[in-house]
């Protein structure tokens, strides 16, 4: 007997990532955030392409020429220096120093926290006193501190930048594992003989990844203006290089007669911190249950 029944277009379910992506585009803040965030990185990138200067060559006779200038649209600093070419490798600097600062808290944070809730105990009493005691210290004062020991340095700078951002990670991925471990899947997983290590990192942790995200992408944008503050204080990266916050420490006794040297680093600033936490509350719309409409 020949089937005449209709054909019907099968619609398939869609995959997290793609609902995720579908409910981030009707997200106007997160999209703003995420085109932010995508112009630094493309300048980032492709720094050595766009740039057109040399951001540490010194032009004495074109020191703080104004803007739209002799061919420097933003100008050029106490030194000759073209402004939009520092600015543009200084988002090549900003941007490895969040994502390198949070990458070591991230991981930092997301052993001690899995395993503090999963094995418990004395084990999680001592962590958790430990990470109260670093919490107790203001977060800019604990990472001056640790700058201060390992010597003033950019790369020292980040370092001492995600070793203060440990504990917050350690918190959220406790807590959420913490709800997670008793948890029928979990349950089952172990009745089936799967080890310590499976049920940590390959069955537990996968479902609480989303809260950490969501920290993480808002901890980039707080590392960038801690790095800069670091910098404004002479604590993290050292002349010549072109970062943000050096360049405004550097400049800031010309703000009455060459106000652009210490502006436009600091709205570059502004604009990276406020994409990356436009995004970030983005993400947490989305992926928070509780936040969906």
């Amino acid at each position: 007997m020949q089937n005449n029944q209709t054909s019907q277009e099968i619609i398939k379910d869609p995959t997290p990532l793609q609902e995720t992506w579908y409910n981030l585009k009707k997200n106007k803040g997160a999209m703003v955030g995420m085109t932010i965030i995508l112009i630094f990185i493309f300048m980032a990138i492709f720094a050595p392409l766009i740039s057109p200067f040399d951001p540490l060559a010194q032009i004495i006779e074109d020191r703080k020429t104004p803007m739209f200038t002799n061919g420097h649209v933003f100008g050029t600093d106490d030194l000759g220096r073209d402004m939009l070419s520092r600015l543009i490798y200084g988002a090549r600097i900003s941007m490895a120093i969040g994502v390198i600062s949070v990458g070591i808290s991230l991981v930092f944070g997301i052993l001690i926290g899995v395993t503090s809730a999963y094995f418990g105990g004395i084990y999680d009493k001592i962590v958790m006193r430990i990470i109260d005691i670093m919490l107790a210290f203001p977060y800019i004062l604990l990472t001056i501190v640790i700058v201060s020991v390992l010597g003033p340095s950019l790369m020292n700078a980040m370092v001492a930048i995600g070793i203060s951002q440990i504990p917050r990670y350690a918190r959220v991925v406790r807590a959420s594992v913490l709800a997670e471990k008793e948890a029928d899947y979990v349950l089952a997983e172990r009745a089936l003989g799967a080890g310590n290590f499976e049920l940590m990192f390959l069955t537990i942790l996968p479902n609480c990844l989303s809260p950490t995200i969501v920290q993480a992408t808002l901890g980039v944008g707080e590392a960038i203006l801690s790095s800069a503050g670091l910098s404004f204080l002479g604590l993290g990266a050292q002349p010549p290089t072109p970062e943000w916050g050096l360049m405004i420490a550097s400049s800031k006794e010309f703000i009455t007669n060459a106000w652009w040297i210490v502006t436009l680093p600091g709205i570059a600033i502004l604009l990276a911190v406020l994409g990356f936490n436009l995004f970030g509350d983005g993400l947490r719309d989305i992926l928070d249950p509780k936040m969906r409409n």
